[in-house]
């Protein structure tokens, strides 16, 4: 991977960590304090949906802590595609929040569990998550596509690069799995609404096969650039 990374915080960044924290402030607020034991408990069953969650958020926070610590073009266009990120992060933390609540009520008890949806109700819950997701992924991939335009500017060597269009693409892998669910809650029939979510799970296998594409073609071109300089792409 990329080492060339800075130990300064920029404003950018520092406004988009606020940004984050702000998204989990939201979600611990829609947790009401119990008043009793019977409540305690109810909200105790709603921990592993608050979880799963946190654990999406972080690894948004995380992907894009990677990029501006490896690239960080700093520029205006880089400020608004990364403005347009954290609108849809902030737009979608109660969606997500409900996907979730929605999906362990069937297994756990809570204290306001979220009414069951019917089959068209899911199907279209579904087509507004997948569609943030989506968003979110392509947004990652315009961020790298910019650091792209910039690498002259940016000093990018050619090894550098390849890192760059490796992350661009998982991004775009997780955009690809986000558009099969989202075909399939809006195209196919009803009765198949609940693999829509499950679909995603598809990023798994989707990003080890890219990863291994991926790794195999850096060992090559790091065993090419072992006897020559590396260069801008």
């Amino acid at each position: 991977m990329i080492t060339r990374e800075r130990d300064e915080i920029t404003r950018l960044e520092a406004f988009s960590d606020a940004v984050f924290g702000f998204a989990l402030t939201l979600l611990v607020v829609s947790l009401e304090v119990p008043r009793s034991y019977d409540e305690l408990m109810g909200i105790m069953g709603g921990f592993p949906s608050f979880a799963c969650c946190l654990a999406l958020l972080i690894w948004l926070w995380h992907e894009h802590n990677t990029f501006f610590r490896r690239f960080d073009p700093r520029d205006g266009v880089t400020v608004v595609i990364n403005g347009a990120l954290l609108f849809v992060v902030l737009f979608y933390v109660y969606p997500l929040k409900f996907m979730f609540d929605s999906l362990f009520a069937r297994w756990m008890h809570t204290t306001h569990p979220p009414e069951q949806m019917a089959l068209w109700q899911l199907s279209n819950a579904s087509a507004v998550y997948a569609l943030g997701f989506v968003l979110m992924m392509l947004i990652f991939v315009l961020l790298y596509a910019r650091a792209y335009v910039k690498r002259h500017t940016l000093g990018l060597t050619e090894m550098d690069v390849f890192d760059l269009r490796s992350l661009a693409g998982h991004h775009g892998v997780s955009a690809g799995v986000g558009c099969i669910a989202f075909l399939i809650a809006v195209l196919a029939p009803l009765n198949f609404a609940p693999l829509s979510p499950v679909s995603l799970g598809l990023m798994g296998p989707g990003h080890a096969v890219w990863g291994m594409r991926r790794g195999k073609a850096k060992r090559a071109m790091q065993a090419r650039l072992g006897a020559t300089p590396a260069s801008v792409a």
